[in-house]
């Protein structure tokens, strides 16, 4: 029996940037303090093979550095973008309580079920998110991979390879340049373990 392939993924969230709140699909660069806490997440020498990132320049800025400074392939996958918040794109949580609490309490009670107005609802971004996860998977079998992405991003993910609830979404912790690693066996059909 062949053996299955097994694949580590680091799932890294981009660092602090300036503007606070539903950034979302708003290119919005990372501060200085942000370049730092990713250089601090990944450290020196993890052996990482190719680097996959969201086309943002708040995950883009970091990732180009990376594989540069390790010599490694760069990848950019506009699947891995954080989710369209719509008309509450650059809008902070207190702008949101002071204009629209209503909304914005049904959003963080359901969000699979309110999406904010004219934004991308969560299960097209939660499609996405998993089709571009299984790619990944396959594509750098047997490799080492630093995926460069969002907290909505890595929300999804890990909700996924934890078989949580979609109600687990929003309760799941992904600090700014937080680092998860995930070891994938992709055989026939993929199987995600993390540790």
């Amino acid at each position: 029996m062949r053996r299955p392939a097994e694949t580590t993924i680091g799932l890294l969230r981009h660092g602090a940037t300036e503007r606070k709140g539903f950034i979302g699909s708003t290119d919005e660069p990372l501060t200085s303090q942000g370049i730092e806490q990713m250089r601090a997440a990944v450290g020196e020498g993890a052996g990482w093979e190719v680097v996959v990132s969201s086309p943002l320049v708040r995950c883009t800025a970091f990732a180009t550095e990376f594989s540069r400074r390790e010599g490694i392939a760069l990848h950019t996958d506009e699947r891995l973008r954080e989710l369209h918040f719509g008309e509450w794109e650059g809008m902070s949580s207190a702008q949101l309580m002071r204009g629209q609490p209503e909304d914005l309490a049904r959003f963080w009670n359901n969000p699979y079920r309110n999406t904010p107005p004219g934004g991308e609802t969560l299960r097209a971004f939660e499609r996405r998110v998993l089709a571009v996860w299984q790619d990944v998977i396959w594509r750098y079998r047997r490799e080492r991979v630093l995926v460069v992405t969002h907290a909505g991003v890595i929300r999804i993910i890990l909700c996924h390879v934890r078989r949580l609830p979609r109600s687990a979404l929003l309760s799941v912790d992904v600090p700014h340049a937080s680092l998860r690693c995930i070891s994938a066996r992709s055989t026939r059909l993929p199987q995600q373990l993390i540790r």
